[in-house]
C-alpha cells in the first residue's frame, strides 16, 4: 500500500473508533461485521464505500476521511459548526495538545527503541497521531473563536492571593 492507503486506513479506524466500534458500524452502514473489520485493520486493503462514508461521517460529525481526500487533490475542508468551536475552551484545549503531545513522544520512543519501527508499532503511533490531530485542531478552532469575537479572557486565576 502507498502513503495515501495508509491515511485514508488510518482515517477509516478514527472513523469507526468515533462512531462507536465495528459493532455499531455494522448496525449503521448495513456492513457486515467482516467488511467493516477489514475497513478497520490497516492490514487489509478494503476501503469503505462512498455510501458508508456518508452515513458514518453524519452520524459522528466528522469528515475524517472526507478531509483525507480533499488533503489528497490539495484542498482542505471547513468546519461549520461554530457552535462546536465556541464550545472549546482554549485552556482545556491547550492541556489536552500537551497530554496528546506526550503520549506521542512515549509511543515513538517505545516504536524507535530497538532501532526498528514494526507495522504494528507505526500503526500504534498512528493512533496516536490522529489524537494530536484531533486535539491541535479543537485549539485551534477555539483560537478562531477567540480572533472572531475580538479577544478573550484567559480565565486564568492567581491562586493564594
Amino acid at each position: 500500500m502507498d502513503a495515501f492507503l495508509f491515511r485514508v486506513k488510518a482515517a477509516q479506524r478514527d472513523l469507526i473508533e468515533r462512531c462507536g466500534g465495528i459493532m455499531r458500524v455494522v448496525d449503521k452502514s448495513g456492513y457486515s461485521k467482516s467488511e467493516v473489520g477489514r475497513w478497520n485493520n490497516g492490514a487489509e486493503p478494503d476501503l469503505m464505500s462512498v455510501g458508508a462514508i456518508a452515513v458514518l461521517e453524519r452520524d459522528c460529525g466528522q469528515a475524517l476521511v472526507t478531509a483525507v481526500l480533499a488533503e489528497t487533490n490539495g484542498r482542505r475542508l471547513t468546519d461549520p459548526d461554530e457552535t462546536r468551536k465556541a464550545e472549546v475552551n482554549v485552556l482545556t484545549s491547550h492541556a489536552e495538545l500537551m497530554r496528546q503531545t506526550a503520549e506521542l513522544a512515549n509511543a515513538i520512543a517505545i516504536a524507535i527503541s530497538d532501532g526498528q519501527v514494526t507495522p504494528s508499532e507505526a500503526t500504534t503511533v498512528d493512533r496516536v497521531a490522529g489524537g494530536l490531530e484531533r486535539a491541535a485542531s479543537d485549539l485551534r478552532a477555539s483560537l478562531a473563536v477567540i480572533k472572531a469575537r475580538g479577544g478573550a479572557a484567559a480565565g486564568l486565576k492567581v491562586v493564594g492571593e
